[in-house]
């Protein structure tokens, strides 16, 4: 009786959630009965129920797979490279932008910076073939003029790997600090004062009041990343791979694109799905009890 009262009295707040409720559920947990078509050899026509049942064979299909490593490799690298070097870059522009004194500057900059978050990976994809294509790319063009020589960039196997990452700091960069600096907002304001009598400078205020006080939003990101370390996000690596860049640029989900999508092999696809899902929820639960064990609130 108390939960019915609760929930009549704060009807209007449930009536709020409830889109988002019901997004999750019919987008998001429904569909993941489908995972037992990882266990078949699925045919569209006789239908998950019909479709005879295999077992672990395409798991173990694709751990004998001569790709799976490379695969592995490519994608744990794309991955690591974000986190060590994209994930950093909110913070920092945040703890930037709240050291702004005017208002209008400080505006100003969050819009430039905001503003790639927008641009879809095909409009990404293509200023980089403006700005680095080896024949008209202005990068190319202006070279010479410095005595340096044309350079392959976007056919490069060796620079494909920062390439990616330094697109994916340029567009969302400036969107990721939206949470950070609301969390610096919720900071205690007499904490700065307090560091101030003490005689702290804004750098010593930043390191131990401003950080501090944003930690546990820092830690909770950086589980749910941990989470996503599979997926590199398949519309960029595609729009960027070419063949002279295949051998490290080939992640898990192209080659779920290809077999899935292209040759149709749904049990297949959806048993790779299903290992990275595996992998992603192992390290959210591991780096959880890592965080707590270290004194944080962690994500649950």
């Amino acid at each position: 009786m108390k939960a019915l009262s609760g929930i009549k009295k704060d009807s209007f707040l449930y009536l709020l959630v409830l889109p988002g409720v019901l997004y999750f559920l019919i987008f998001k947990y429904v569909p993941m009965w489908g995972i037992v078509i990882s266990f078949q050899d699925y045919s569209p026509y006789m239908g998950v129920w019909k479709s005879p049942w295999v077992g672990l064979k395409h798991f173990i299909d694709l751990f004998n797979n001569p790709d799976f490593m490379i695969l592995f490799r490519n994608t744990m690298v794309i991955s690591l490279m974000s986190i060590v070097f994209y994930f950093p870059m909110p913070i920092l522009i945040a703890l930037l932008l709240n050291e702004l004194k005017s208002a209008m500057f400080k505006r100003v900059i969050q819009s430039v910076v905001y503003l790639p978050h927008f641009l879809s990976w095909v409009i990404i994809s293509g200023i980089t073939f403006l700005m680095l294509s080896q024949s008209g790319g202005i990068i190319n063009k202006l070279l010479p003029y410095f005595g340096y020589k044309p350079f392959n960039f976007l056919t490069n196997p060796d620079i494909f790997w920062w390439l990616l990452t330094a697109q994916s700091i340029w567009k969302e960069t400036g969107w990721g600090t939206i949470i950070y600096l609301a969390a610096i907002a919720g900071v205690d304001p007499q904490l700065y004062e307090a560091a101030k009598m003490d005689g702290a400078n804004r750098l010593r205020q930043i390191w131990h009041v401003t950080i501090p006080g944003i930690r546990n939003i820092i830690i909770t990101l950086l589980i749910l990343r941990l989470g996503h370390i599979m997926d590199v996000g398949f519309e960029q690596v595609f729009l960027m791979m070419n063949g002279a860049v295949s051998e490290v640029a080939d992640v898990f989900e192209t080659y779920v694109y290809r077999n899935g999508i292209q040759q149709g092999q749904f049990s297949y696809s959806t048993a790779v799905g299903l290992f990275k899902s595996v992998i992603g929820l192992a390290l959210v639960i591991i780096s959880n009890k890592l965080a707590k064990r270290f004194g944080e609130e962690g994500l649950y």
